[in-house]
């Protein structure tokens, strides 16, 4: 009887291995396709067709050299055109998600046709009038390349964040309802932080258990008719920036399914839809694709979809806050180093972890020196 068992067992095993594995060859299939179809697209700035198309395709290192010249001419005639460095009065959202493009190529968002798209997100009443939403892309894009805030804004964007979490452990537009788009967003802004900050560590944690929780009351994200491909491609870049592989961590696998399968079931030629048995949806297939290329990136052991660090080659660290890069702030890397070491505090330690490896140590303050001689 217990040889019968444990072949049953390992006959589920291999079943589940099977499955899962039939199913990433799908997405990868899917993957190429998509890629296909979205580098013959003409690019522009927007929600739609720009930012977050070049965001995938650059992050997936498919964007074609000429292509992100033409992007980057394509954003600095649109600055241009606006004449200031707040893109839009109200959505402090078109700053972050350009800033955002702009790194992911290797583009300084600080001189944009002369305009700084940083520094409007560093007046947290204007960030904040977008709601939780550009609290949350504003902390986002200020770290993708570790840019430098000013008046503790870095510090009052993730307070903020942490506030904002509902009792359930996830975010939501709605105070009293969590859902898996928000909450994804949220865990992909708090990620830097979870390393030497226990509050944040805590609260990440109960965002994750908020997005298991889901699977297992709905029978898996297969099933889960909330998750939408967009809604599935946050929880997916979310649970690749904490470390987590959502396709086989046993919190998010239900009978060898996983988000994947979610994710698959919108496919369509060219992409995904929005809506089951819908037509191809530009802002779904974008979400979607970028979401498999930030699990792409994970396999292979590169940087989070949003850590700009491995292309942002002028990243640095204002050590001092004194709102300028000079020299002082290797020094005061150095100091640090020498006077507190693991004894950090929390800001200090995230803005002296310049090489993000969770650690201050020698290797920052070389980066640091490297970088101000360049």
């Amino acid at each position: 009887m217990k040889r019968f068992f444990c072949a049953v067992l390992a006959l589920a095993l291999l079943l589940s291995a099977f499955t899962a594995t039939a199913v990433q060859n799908e997405a990868d299939e899917k993957f190429v396709s998509t890629a296909a179809h979205l580098k013959e697209l003409p690019l522009h700035t927007g929600s739609v067709g720009g930012e977050w198309l070049v965001l995938g395709l650059a992050r997936a290192e498919l964007l074609d050299p000429d292509a992100a010249c033409e992007y980057t001419q394509i954003a600095v005639d649109y600055v241009k055109s606006i004449g200031s460095e707040r893109l839009h009065q109200r959505k402090s959202t078109d700053n972050s998600r350009l800033i955002l493009a702009l790194s992911s190529l290797g583009a300084d968002p600080r001189n944009v046709a002369g305009y700084d798209l940083t520094a409007p997100l560093n007046d947290f009443r204007y960030v904040s009038k977008q709601g939780i939403s550009g609290v949350i892309w504003a902390l986002i894009a200020l770290d993708c390349c570790a840019y430098p805030a000013q008046n503790g804004v870095r510090q009052q964007l993730l307070d903020a964040v942490l506030a904002a979490q509902h009792s359930d452990g996830g975010w939501g537009l709605d105070e009293a309802v969590s859902d898996p788009d928000l909450t994804g967003m949220a865990l992909q802004a708090m990620s830097p932080y979870r390393a030497y900050d226990p509050e944040v560590r805590l609260a990440a944690e109960n965002g994750v258990a908020f997005l298991a929780g889901i699977r297992q009351q709905s029978g898996g994200y297969a099933s889960y008719d909330g998750i939408n491909p967009e809604s599935g491609a946050q929880v997916i870049v979310a649970l690749t920036a904490l470390g987590i592989d959502p396709a086989t961590d046993e919190r998010f696998v239900s009978g060898g399914r996983t988000i994947f399968d979610s994710l698959l079931r919108f496919s369509v030629e060219g992409g995904f839809s929005h809506t089951l048995g819908g037509e191809y949806n530009q802002m779904a297939t974008e979400q979607a694709f970028y979401a498999l290329a930030a699990y792409r990136r994970f396999l292979a052991g590169k940087t989070a979809l949003c850590d700009m660090t491995d292309v942002c080659d002028h990243t640095l660290v204002d050590a001092d806050g004194d709102g300028r890069l000079t020299i002082n702030d290797a020094t005061v890397l150095q100091r640090w180093l020498a006077e507190f070491d693991e004894k950090l505090d929390t800001p200090q330690k995230r803005f002296a972890d310049l090489n993000h490896d969770g650690r201050v140590d020698i290797g920052d303050v070389t980066l640091c020196q490297r970088l101000l001689a360049s």
